[in-house]
């Protein structure tokens, strides 16, 4: 542990941003990096719902049967080839490491990665953090009357068609903390917030304390950048044009975090990607809610935050503002869902409108006597044939039939298949009488039934989670991690403005009509069933072009179709020249049962930047982004 004398930044690596990531950033970092802790997350609220409902599966199934031989953990079961080889790398240079792995069995992998050391002879110390899984409590609240109202919808869960089966809270930092004060080199977490491992290490390095407010919020901030690892070095950005090349092997993001929380943002060298103010401000903006960023320990307000450009691949963090945090932490509520297929026509030519009628008109009289079996029916028409196409490919759109069902006999090649009883062959069976230029995709496994969960954003009191910090080379001895003392209550809604003093868009000048992303910038993203969407440009008279251009009413007039009706709150951060809206329950239920292609809600800013408006003609002399 460093002296309370020790003043420098605490450097900070940001390994992985899902189980998809690429498996060599722990021993990178560790290797070439020259850094004091490497975080990372193996979890998103989709694998932690499957994680849930499947320990509660197997919890039951071992009730029924002791004698059961138990399955396998629930713990990301990727983590370990990211691990491993890093090991004896994270001991020579005494690196350590917080990650957000262990799922629903952070105790589990925990004796994985002890297991791990012991085999290669080294003396890291491992611990974990409990305290994640609410499901006691959320019923014992809930048979007391508490409503958890959905954080999207508004509506009490006692309006869900779903019975819950498991809650997952979101825990904060000061476990990490207490593990790494008691001497864990590795520390393995179920549920954190995606920003605790840095805030955890930023705490246990500068020795803050719980109502350090400001700099626990700026550390929330950092983490909030890093925890994606290379989206914040150019992944996802909409300038990617710019930076081809390497594009095959991005860098990871280092922040320096110094002791008044301000941090200054690199890259691992020799690496493709950039860390700019471009791809910090992308990695702000995406999956915020709002001006206010709440987390179990702290709040941070982000109206002020301003990022420098130092160097090359070099950024500081100045202007987050600190509060304390809420009396509540975000709780995941999941259920056994209904289940869901779908069907794909591919049409190829002109009239391709009047096809999709046709075929949606067919498949709908073969269904006449089933339709109510189905609680969605969806008929989308993806793509636009391409006018005077180079090849077959470009003509082609795609034709999707989405449904979902709470039974599973409606749909797939099974036994009712022959009765002439299924999704399958209610879309098949109108194939000879199609219009032309129509055909089907072969593979049928996509009509079949899939299971899906349903998932439940709702807060739970703090003071009722059990969050604890286990030192596994001390027979795990546990030690106990208080809720927070000084708490502030928010509203439900956050502040939602229009900009102050707009600018005459005819000051601007002439224009030329062409796609906002000719000189916008941005990122979506997804908070269960809400999606939001921040927009920035690159200089300042185009942002008082942006923030004057895009009030709520004309987003929703952008957003055209794809807008829902459900809500849109709006909010500005001029230092970074953001106009940001949130979209209130547009991801259709989220990501597990969405019936859209976007239901992580990333695509979202691609498409608002592809519609076209009236700009003025001398940003694009600029260049076009």
């Amino acid at each position: 542990m460093p002296s309370s004398t020790m003043k420098r930044a605490v450097r900070v690596g940001g390994a992985s941003g899902g189980f998809t990531d690429r498996q060599r950033s722990i021993h990178d970092l560790a290797k070439n990096c020259e850094v004091d802790v490497i975080i990372g997350d193996w979890m998103s609220e989709c694998t932690m719902t499957i994680h849930g409902a499947q320990r509660t599966a197997e919890r039951e199934r071992l009730a029924k049967d002791p004698r059961a031989t138990p399955g396998p953990g629930f713990f990301d079961p990727c983590f370990m080839g990211s691990l491993a080889p890093a090991l004896p790398i994270l001991e020579q240079n005494k690196v350590k490491l917080a990650v957000n792995a262990g799922a629903s069995d952070p105790d589990l992998l925990a004796k994985e990665v002890v297991k791990k050391v012991g085999e290669l002879g080294l003396n890291l110390k491992v611990a974990w953090i409990e305290g994640d899984e609410v499901t006691p409590q959320f019923k014992e609240l809930r048979k007391a009357g508490e409503k958890f109202t959905n954080l999207d919808t508004g509506n009490s869960i006692d309006e869900w068609d779903y019975e819950p089966i498991c809650a997952q809270a979101y825990l904060g930092a000061w476990g990490i903390v207490a593990a790494f004060k008691a001497g864990a080199d590795i520390v393995i977490c179920g549920r954190v917030a995606d920003a605790s491992p840095v805030v955890g290490a930023a705490a246990w390095w500068h020795e803050w304390s719980t109502t350090d407010f400001d700099q626990l919020a700026s550390a929330l901030m950092t983490g909030h950048l890093i925890e994606c690892s290379s989206y914040v070095c150019g992944g996802y950005y909409s300038g990617f044009k710019d930076l081809f090349d390497g594009c095959e092997n991005l860098g990871f993001p280092i922040a320096a975090i110094e002791a008044n929380g301000d941090a200054v943002f690199t890259k691992e060298q020799g690496t493709g990607g950039e860390m700019s103010v471009g791809t910090l401000t992308s990695q702000l903006v995406y999956e915020i809610q709002g001006p206010l960023y709440y987390n179990s320990d702290v709040t941070a307000g982000l109206e002020g935050i301003n990022f420098e450009q130092l160097g090359k691949d070099e950024i500081k963090m100045t202007g987050v503002k600190g509060l304390p945090p809420p009396p509540t932490t975000k709780v995941g509520i999941t259920a056994q869902g209904c289940y869901q297929a779908e069907f794909h026509y591919l049409f190829a030519g002109l009239d391709y409108k009047e096809k999709a009628a046709w075929t949606e008109k067919q498949i709908r009289h073969s269904m006449r006597n089933h339709i109510h079996k189905f609680s969605k029916l969806s008929f989308q028409l993806i793509g636009t044939p391409a006018e005077d196409p180079e090849d077959q490919n470009s003509a082609t759109c795609d034709f999707r039939v989405f449904v979902q069902s709470k039974d599973p006999s409606t749909m797939g090649v099974g036994t009712m298949a022959s009765l002439g009883a299924s999704f399958t062959r209610w879309c098949l069976e109108n194939f000879l009488q199609s219009c032309p230029g129509a055909t089907v995709t072969p593979d049928m496994r996509q009509s079949s039934a899939k299971s899906v969960y349903e998932y439940w954003p709702a807060l739970l009191p703090q003071s009722v989670i059990q969050h604890r910090a286990f030192l596994e080379w001390e027979n795990n001895r546990a030690i106990e991690v208080p809720a927070p003392k000084t708490t502030q209550t928010y509203p439900r809604k956050q502040n939602s403005y229009e900009t102050s003093l707009p600018v005459d868009l005819s000051s601007f000048g002439s224009t030329t009509r062409g796609p906002l992303g000719w000189v916008v910038l941005g990122r979506s993203g997804d908070k269960a069933s809400d999606a939001n969407i921040g927009l920035f440009v690159r200089h300042d008279d185009e942002y008082e072009w942006l923030r004057s251009l895009l009030t709520t009413d004309k987003f929703i007039q952008l957003l055209a179709k794809e807008y829902l009706g459900h809500g849109c709150q709006r909010f500005e951060i001029p230092n970074l020249r953001v106009v940001h809206f949130l979209l209130k329950d547009h991801l259709d239920g989220g990501f597990n049962s969405c019936s859209t292609l976007d239901g992580l809600g990333k695509n979202l800013c691609e498409f608002v930047r592809s519609k076209w408006v009236d700009i003025p003609s001398r940003f694009l002399e600029r260049g076009r982004v």
